[in-house]
């Protein structure tokens, strides 16, 4: 077989740890894929043995940690790599707050190492689950308009490219493809080293409380987002009320927020089962709001709740149960009239609304998440950051929950009203979420950059070797009478799983013979141990394709 005969030819010394018996999934399994080969390097050795295999084997490569984004974004029936080995901090410049780290860790994993060193990340999102790689490669937030997308606080990564170079870029070196990817969506290369700026770590004082949708819109322009660092809003669209979630920093020691038994696993389990019996009789949702603010927020109708938590893990909170997301990121000072559109549509007002779809029979899922940011003064910017370049950027959270992984059964026309009201807002998708209804057009549309993104990515990866449907679909134009590259990765079936969500199955473009042999017979393989034959490797005699796409300028490292 073509990768036995290619391992044989490689240094011996440096193992290749795959198996052919991995299923993949998202975290709230969506989706499902079987990829040909599950690979976790150890060391940088391993994953340049990585890259030059699926060079030589001509295969597709597919980079996933914890698949939190519930999309086909890592759907692979090729090569999957997985960096959680890749978890060491290298350097502590700590009179500069300044942290070079392997682009695997978790984020919850850098929250620890950085307390151990007095240090903190700036903000973080609602979860921690994720790889540091990727959350800055889907422009992952939190809720501060004093705090942008994640990647904002990023000063340097290296990169390793589909040629096995690694490459180093940052606001002074390499600024396009830096550019390019600090919002990489997994098409450029793999992500080895991110060099984050952190703050001294820190405790945040927070408070929730209960009040009517109009009260806080009236305080939308007088100080809702601004009076604390940290802000956001959970909307209850059925009963007109919000959860009003702010916090500060603080010198003040932990207070941790008060349980009981109904706000633990008693609450959860009983919810997710009321959530399954609403998928028969959708009509029962309204009335589950009450529960979410008393199970999941322990709120008892105005009474407010309070504590003091380390950042770390104060600003984040329970995704509970599996779920479609479909974020969307639109001016701030759009908020108040989304909101109202969006409110009038779900409680049958349609001419109210303006949206061009009935709502007759559509119960949605509550809560509707509100979040803020500002990256507009950000310098350089990502080519694909979503936010809004010339101010704040409120997120539109539109979740719609699977109890016991059943899909509920207002997706199709709840998201396809709720899109066509963010587009009409001028919003942009957030990149990892579950949003149906754009096409390639409308990101070209949303994206004048976008051309440069392409010019960058095309540069670095000639062959799309990370480059799979969900890139083509929304991301590559087509180009004439070659519409494929060579390595990239195509779609070629998906069909309902056993166990809820979708199957998905891949096919190369440019090798489908040789790929799904492989595939047939490898997968009952496992290379888990160094190559036991001797060989050489002769990247510089045998890679004669690399040398048909001279790597530019912006791609060099110059260190």
């Amino acid at each position: 077989m073509d990768l036995e005969r290619e391992l044989s030819r490689l240094d011996p010394a440096v193992p290749f740890r795959a198996t052919g018996t991995h299923q993949h999934h998202t975290w709230a399994r969506t989706f499902y894929s079987r990829p040909e080969l599950y690979i976790q390097p150890r060391t940088s050795e391993e994953l340049h043995k990585v890259i030059t295999l699926a060079r030589r084997c001509r295969r597709r490569v597919t980079v996933a940690g914890s698949a939190h984004s519930p999309s086909d974004l890592t759907c692979t029936s090729s090569w999957l790599v997985n960096l959680d080995h890749f978890q060491d901090l290298l350097e502590i410049r700590k009179d500069k707050n300044v942290v070079v780290m392997q682009a695997g860790i978790r984020l919850r994993d850098l929250g620890i190492k950085l307390k151990g060193h007095g240090l903190a990340m700036p903000n973080l999102g609602s979860i921690d689950h994720q790889s540091i790689a990727g959350a800055i490669g889907t422009a992952t937030h939190g809720s501060s308009t004093r705090h942008g997308i994640l990647s904002q606080s990023v000063l340097a990564l290296k990169i390793m490219l589909a040629n096995g170079r690694t490459v180093s870029c940052s606001a002074e070196q390499n600024v396009e493809l830096f550019r390019a990817a600090l919002v990489s969506l997994g098409a450029l290369g793999i992500i080895t080293e991110v060099t984050l700026e952190a703050v001294p770590a820190f405790n945040i004082e927070w408070t929730q409380s209960l009040h009517p949708l109009d009260e806080i819109l009236s305080d939308w322009e007088q100080g809702l987002w601004t009076k604390k660092e940290f802000t956001r809003v959970w909307w209850m669209p059925y009963t007109k009320r919000c959860i009003r979630w702010r916090a500060d920093k603080t010198d003040k020691p932990d207070d941790p927020p008060m349980t009981s038994w109904w706000t633990g696993t008693i609450g959860f389990h009983l919810y997710h089962f009321s959530l399954y019996c609403a998928q028969w009789v959708p009509s029962l949702l309204p009335r589950l709001e009450r529960f979410v603010i008393d199970v999941q927020y322990g709120l008892k109708d105005e009474t407010g709740s309070s504590a003091v938590q380390e950042g770390r893990t104060g600003l984040l909170m329970n995704c509970l149960y599996s779920q479609f997301v479909n974020e969307w990121a639109i001016p701030l000072r759009k908020g108040p009239e989304a909101i109202t559109r969006l409110s009038s549509w779900l409680h049958g007002e349609e001419a109210a609304s303006g949206i061009p779809f009935s709502s007759k029979g559509v119960y949605i899922h509550a809560p509707i998440e509100v979040r803020v940011s500002d990256t507009s003064t950000t310098v350089p910017r990502p080519y694909l950051d979503n936010t809004v370049p010339d101010g704040p950027t409120l997120y539109l959270n539109a979740t719609l929950y699977r109890p016991y992984h059943c899909d509920p059964p207002c997706r199709a026309r709840y998201y396809e009203a709720f899109e066509w009201l963010m587009k009409e807002m001028g919003g942009r998708p957030h990149w990892a979420k579950n949003f149906v209804h754009v096409t390639r057009e409308d990101v070209y549309e949303m994206y004048p950059e976008m051309d440069d993104w392409i010019h960058v990515r095309n540069e670095v990866d000639p062959d799309g070797m990370f480059v799979g449907d969900w890139h083509r679909r929304l991301l590559i134009p087509q180009n004439g009478e070659s519409p494929s590259l060579p390595l990239e990765e195509k779609m070629a079936s998906t069909e309902s799983a056993n166990a809820g969500g979708v199957d998905w199955t891949g096919r190369m473009s440019g090798s489908e013979e040789s790929f799904e042999m492989m595939h047939g017979v490898e997968a009952e393989r496992s290379f888990m141990m160094p190559d036991s034959v001797d060989g050489q490797d002769d990247d510089e005699d045998d890679d004669d394709e690399l040398t048909k796409h001279a790597v530019k300028e912006i791609i060099r490292d110059k260190s």
